[in-house]
């Protein structure tokens, strides 16, 4: 792995869904063993920007490379789109679980499917991420019979078999009744703290995001109005629009 990159760099990108600019010329750059999140109002944007990431949205303009692909072009072929994905992880709002698998046969499906392994092969692996993640007594479980909190876990679970160097969290906790968002968040940080994962998180968690996070992001109506250390944008915001975001959080939170 080339660790003289950052793992994601963005230059002036855009997206548009017919007339609707959804990402208006936007640049940064995430940094290898980075944590950032990215905050803002719904329909801003950020789940947008974090899924052209993993190209599952294409960008209409601008520059993107993602761990040294260049997704900048219109059309990739397979093999890019393998590599990509084997590459960068993904975490979704719904858990996204097969729901005729077990937990351990989704975890070893794409593990088989994709990187060519054996069952037992894929099987050892699983084991050890669903340990890691504090659900291995659930292995021979369906999606139905798991909790939220569980099923989260699981899709965490499935994304570390692939082995990425990047994981992104499009709102892993949104979907979560309260009392199991902690759980799913224990795991995160459990990834940032021993693993040194590079991770974007699109999150309205912002406890969260000042603790675990190195760099926050905030964006509205399409563009990077404010980032910066976590604590210090978070504490301290300098726009007006990130200002009125976190006092409406803080008495939506009351």
């Amino acid at each position: 792995m080339d660790t003289s990159t950052p793992a994601i760099t963005f230059e002036n990108i855009e997206k548009n869904f017919g007339s609707l600019k959804v990402l208006k010329g936007i640049s940064g750059e995430i940094n290898r063993g980075e944590v950032v999140a990215v905050i803002g109002s719904s329909g801003c944007g950020k789940s947008t920007l974090l899924r052209c990431f993993n190209r599952l949205e294409a960008i209409d303009g601008g520059r993107l490379v993602v761990n040294n692909i260049n997704l900048s072009k219109q059309t990739l072929n397979y093999k890019q789109l393998r590599e990509l994905r084997t590459q960068v992880g993904m975490v979704f709002q719904q858990f996204n679980l097969f729901p005729h698998l077990s937990v351990l046969e989704n975890l070893t499906l794409a593990q088989c499917k994709v990187l060519g392994k054996t069952r037992k092969e894929g099987a050892l692996l699983a084991g050890f991420y669903l340990e890691k993640v504090g659900v291995f007594d659930k292995a021979s479980a369906y999606p139905e019979q798991l909790s939220g909190g569980q099923k989260q876990r699981v899709a965490i679970a499935r994304s570390l078999c692939m082995n990425p160097q990047i994981m992104l969290f499009d709102e892993p906790t949104s979907a979560l009744d309260p009392e199991l968002v902690g759980e799913v968040l224990a795991v995160m940080q459990q990834l940032a703290a021993d693993d040194g994962m590079t991770m974007v998180v699109v999150t309205h968690e912002m406890q969260f995001a000042r603790e675990v996070a190195h760099r926050v992001m905030f964006m509205d109506q399409g563009q990077v109005v404010e980032q910066g250390s976590a604590r210090e944008v978070l504490t301290h915001p300098q726009s007006d629009r990130l200002q009125t975001f976190l006092r409406r959080l803080n008495a939506r939170d009351l």
